[in-house]
This record gives structure tokens, C-alpha cells and sequence, in this order.
């Protein structure tokens, strides 16, 4: 769809992987409105744009009357950031699925959804399980589109201090050409590669539920860089 109908709704707007899939969304013509969820007041100028600022606590409330044809969570948090792992959960798992409830809600027919790679509802690593329990439970909402990213460490500028990405987004690039086979999934990717991954797997038109690891980011990504 070329006609600037279509409508992206779009949680974590102000975060790392949210600005830049915001700057991928303003680039695609198919796209005519972008309504950017944020707690404070969303500092971007375009005629795309609308900012939607909201109480992360009554976000469904907040949304109802919103319509949208597909929506983008890029909503996360560290357990180092959040202070607790209740409180990890509180972000990652209960405002991901209020979000995907109040897409679901609005009409949403895609739902895209930034995950990890290893996420998976029985894994021992709580990170991974609460990764693993959000997709399931986006899973039973019934978008008839849904693409859950699975990205490794994401490289690119915070606003934020994280010690150990910082560390990692040093070292992991240097070893990435050495992930070969089944390690290529855990390559690190950069935060804009993932947004236009985003809006290639929306572009692609694919129904049903979808995974994207590294190697399918970075063709969906280099989709989008083509004019595809």
C-alpha cells in the first residue's frame, strides 16, 4: 500500500529502537500518520507525526478511541535500569501486553513486537522467560499479523548509562564475523537495522506469526534500503 493510508502506532517512541524505527516509518510512503506513545513530550518535528503522551498506568484507558493499521512495541528495559526483576516484569511483560491489548483493541491488523533472541517461557534465565512468556501471551490476542523481532545486543547511542552493553557494544562487533552457522543469530545488530527490519516485515504483507533472527533482519532491513 503506496497511498499513505496506512496508519503506524508506536510504543517506546523516545527509546533507543523506537527513534529510529520512528525515522524508518516517517522514510516509507505507505505510511501517512505515525502516532508516537510516550510518556513525556515526543521532541520531533514532522507532518507524519502525532504525539500521544500517556500515563504508562491507565495506557489501554488512554488509547481507547485510537485507530491504527499496524502497531510497533519497542517498549523494554534492563533489570539493571528498572531496580528489580518485579519491576523488570512491570515493563517488559504487563506494558507490552496492555499495549498489544489496547493495538488489538484499535483495530491493529499487525502487531510488531522487539524480542530477544533465546526468549523462551520455560528458560531458566529470567530475562529470556519473561521475553518468552510476552510472546505467548501477544500470541493469544489474534492479530492476523505478528512479527516478533529477535534480535541479539543492540548497538547504537542511549540516552542511558548501561556499563555492560557498553562493554559488550565494544567487543561483540569485533567477534561478530566469527558467528558463523548457527551462532549468526546472535550477532549484535544495530538499533536502525532492526527498525527498517520492522517495517520490511510489514511491508512483506506475510500473515500469521512471524520470527525474525539476525540473518532475516538483516535481509528484511537491507529490503527497505533498496527502495523495495
Amino acid at each position: 500500500m503506496n497511498d499513505n493510508r496506512k496508519v503506524a502506532l508506536v510504543a517506546g517512541a523516545s527509546g533507543l529502537v523506537g527513534q529510529e524505527l520512528v525515522t524508518a516509518l516517517c522514510a516509507a510512503p505507505e505510511y501517512g500518520r505515525i502516532l508516537a506513545v510516550t510518556r513525556r513530550p515526543f521532541l520531533r518535528n514532522h507532518p507524519k507525526i502525532a504525539n500521544r503522551i500517556v500515563r504508562f498506568d491507565t495506557l489501554e484507558a488512554q488509547l481507547r478511541g485510537t485507530t491504527c493499521t499496524d502497531a510497533f512495541c519497542c517498549l523494554g528495559t534492563t533489570i539493571a535500569a528498572a531496580g528489580s526483576e518485579a519491576a523488570f516484569r512491570e515493563v517488559d511483560h504487563d506494558l507490552v501486553l496492555a499495549f498489544a491489548r489496547a493495538a488489538r483493541a484499535a483495530q491493529a491488523q499487525r502487531f510488531a513486537l522487539v524480542s530477544s533472541i533465546g526468549a523462551d517461557a520455560a528458560s531458566r534465565v529470567f530475562y529470556l522467560r519473561v521475553k518468552g512468556e510476552i510472546e505467548a501471551a501477544v500470541m493469544t490476542l489474534g492479530f492476523p499479523a505478528l512479527d516478533i523481532m529477535q534480535p541479539g545486543l543492540l548497538l547504537g547511542s542511549r540516552r542511558d548509562w548501561r556499563p555492560r552493553e557498553f562493554l559488550l557494544q565494544w567487543t561483540l562487533p569485533a567477534i561478530a564475523p566469527l558467528m558463523l552457522g548457527r551462532m549468526q543469530v546472535y550477532r549484535p545488530v544495530r538499533a536502525a537495522t532492526l527498525a527498517r527490519a520492522m517495517v520490511g516485515a510489514a511491508r512483506s504483507g506475510r500473515r500469521g506469526v512471524m520470527r525474525f533472527t539476525y540473518p532475516a533482519l538483516r535481509g528484511l532491513a537491507a529490503g527497505v534500503e533498496a527502495g523495495a
